[in-house]
């Protein structure tokens, strides 16, 4: 599928040194970071637990405890 995407000039810019330094299309780089923004995994979901954290609890409320030690905030924003 082909879409048209129009953006400011110097964002097409970095975009195009970012997929040279990579090795890639301009294309491919812009599907890689279109796939990653639109995930619906929260990317600290991966991490929650893996540490010791002495708390019984976190296995089964793991989402509220996040919630709550990061005030709801999403992962982009901390």
């Amino acid at each position: 599928m082909s879409t048209i995407v129009h953006v400011p000039e110097d964002l097409a810019g970095r975009l195009g040194a970012e997929a040279a330094r990579r090795g890639l299309s301009m294309d491919e780089l812009s599907t890689e970071l279109l796939a990653a923004g639109l995930s619906q995994d929260d990317p600290l979901e991966a991490f929650i637990g893996s540490g010791h954290s002495r708390r019984g609890d976190l296995g089964r409320r793991h989402r509220e405890i996040r919630a709550d030690v990061t005030k709801g905030r999403p992962a982009a924003e901390l």
